[in-house]
């Protein structure tokens, strides 16, 4: 017997597994994990295309994206086969996502009336403007207090804003009640739990703290954002805790249409139907990406952090049940709720946009590298770009004003963002197959890191680091590029807008 047979037969008893949807702003993935070992059992990826219509757009399109998730589930649970592991032992699924990207679709037809408008798409900007100019002082902290965040390019509502004023389809929607507007997390969710038969039109706790529309306090939407920027409530999706059942999800929900609405809308036969259709999964977990990757990298108590490097770069601290506002430019957001009747936990936020983005910049504007892996055979592209993304830890100067800094290390198994959507959906109420407590959470074996160079030089370093980031700002010229390709303007404005925060 070979060693992948001998793997196949020794997990045919597994017991309960749970999976994860990870749905990024470059790729999607789904993974399923052993709920009793954290073990990454099998998962697969499919990377997302973006279109760049103008200087400083991006979009994606919500059917590929939902095609990229519906194909990753399909060739996991193949791979699960191959390897003899039964996938009906997946007891629930959890979803994480690229957070504030925005999307409208019409609750009757199921089909979106615009492209997703990626988190990092600068069109805004005027929007913005005009809404900093109409508040007392023009300040752009304005509505702070509540929501943690600035006014900015950033966040969901200006983003829903430019589509209610710029895309007749999506105003018509609104005007006749048809439309619903979501992060990529609820147009999945929705999606997966029917559609327009019956979908489930949620968000949880984490993704609605980054629309600008949300009380972090109150946890509620609020009347006053809302009319602040004259959003219709009707479309907003009923927000949730971060791991709780939402709704049943079947692929072939065509031949199940009344038991699925039924399991979504009757709570209490939702027992009897998963024991008549074991294939049946429920979604029991939400989390926007970066609050996941917290989860993942267990930072449950106050004061832990962790900084995750993907399309951008972020940093967030948990600060514990009480949201702590920031003097230095820090976003406070909502860390997570792992639970209807469990208290909220807030988080500290440093972010830029730009980190990994730089890299297909790089391959795709620049043609400098032809392949990511070139970088580490590049010396100087290695020193002088990517350590211009490492000086993204100076957030951690910040951050440790408001408590002790930590030791830095890196997990060994690097798929931490949907291990947290992993366990909040394992530990959910009525599923309840992975333990959050402590004492019963597997440690993620990980590597420790210390500075090799003296504080002299890492201030030298970094003083020259902010020099070439003052001159490279304030270039921008608000006459047309027509190089046909946004994504090189995104990038260098993106890092500016990131640091402002």
């Amino acid at each position: 017997m070979n060693g992948t047979m001998a793997a196949s037969s020794s997990r045919i008893m597994l017991g309960p597994l749970v999976a994860a949807i990870d749905q990024g702003t470059s790729s999607t993935r789904f993974l399923v994990f052993n709920a009793k070992t954290a073990e990454l059992l099998s998962h697969h990826q499919v990377e997302i295309k973006q279109s760049f219509p103008k200087e400083g757009w991006v979009e994606e399109d919500p059917k590929e994206i939902l095609q990229s998730v519906y194909e990753c589930m399909d060739r996991t649970c193949e791979k699960l086969t191959q390897l003899n592991i039964d996938i009906s032992n997946i007891k629930a699924i959890g979803v994480t996502n690229q957070r504030e990207t925005t999307l409208v679709w019409d609750k009757e037809t199921g089909e979106p009336l615009y492209n997703a408008i990626v988190w990092l798409d600068l069109r805004t900007q005027s929007t913005v403007e005009r809404l900093i100019n109409k508040t007392p002082g023009k300040n752009k902290n304005h509505l702070k207090h509540k929501t943690g965040l600035p006014i900015s390019t950033y966040f969901s509502a200006v983003k829903l804003r430019w589509l209610m004023d710029n895309v007749d389809k999506v105003h018509e929607a609104v005007l006749s009640h048809r439309a619903m507007f979501g992060t990529v997390d609820s147009w999945l969710i929705w999606c997966l739990t029917g559609g327009k038969n019956g979908g489930v039109h949620c968000t949880d706790v984490t993704n609605a703290s980054r629309t600008m529309l949300f009380n972090i306090h109150s946890m509620e939407w609020d009347p006053e954002l809302c009319t602040y920027f004259d959003i219709p409530m009707e479309i907003l999706p009923r927000v949730r805790s971060s791991s709780e059942i939402y709704g049943l999800m079947f692929q072939l929900s065509a031949l199940f249409l009344t038991e699925i609405w039924a399991f979504n809308w009757y709570p209490h036969i939702r027992g009897e139907i998963i024991n008549t259709f074991p294939l049946f999964k429920i979604i029991t977990s939400c989390l926007g990406d970066q609050s996941a990757a917290l989860v993942g990298q267990m930072c449950f108590k106050d004061g832990q952090a962790k900084n995750t490097y993907g399309t951008g770069c972020f940093l967030l601290k948990n600060v514990g049940t009480k949201p702590v506002m920031s003097d230095h430019g820090l976003l406070t957001t909502v860390a997570y709720k792992l639970g209807r009747e469990q208290p909220a936990c807030y988080a500290l936020e440093g972010s830029v946009a730009i980190a990994g983005a730089v890299v297909r910049w790089l391959k795709d504007n620049l043609g400098i590298i032809q392949t990511a892996t070139e970088l580490g055979s590049n010396s100087l592209l290695t020193l002088e770009l990517l350590m211009a993304v490492t000086l993204f830890l100076r957030f951690l100067d910040y951050m440790h004003r408001t408590g002790n800094r930590a030791p830095e290390v890196k997990p060994s198994m690097p798929e931490t963002t949907a291990l947290g959507a992993a366990m909040a959906a394992g530990a959910a109420e009525g599923v309840s197959v992975w333990s959050l407590n402590p004492a019963d959470i597997t440690e993620v074996t990980s590597e420790k890191f210390e500075p090799q160079i003296n504080p002299e030089e890492s201030e030298l370093r970094y003083a020259r680091w902010k020099k070439a980031v003052q001159r490279a700002m304030n270039w921008e010229t608000t006459e047309p590029v027509n190089n046909g390709n946004a994504s090189s303007i995104a990038c260098a404005r993106g890092g500016e807008k990131g640091a402002s925060f």
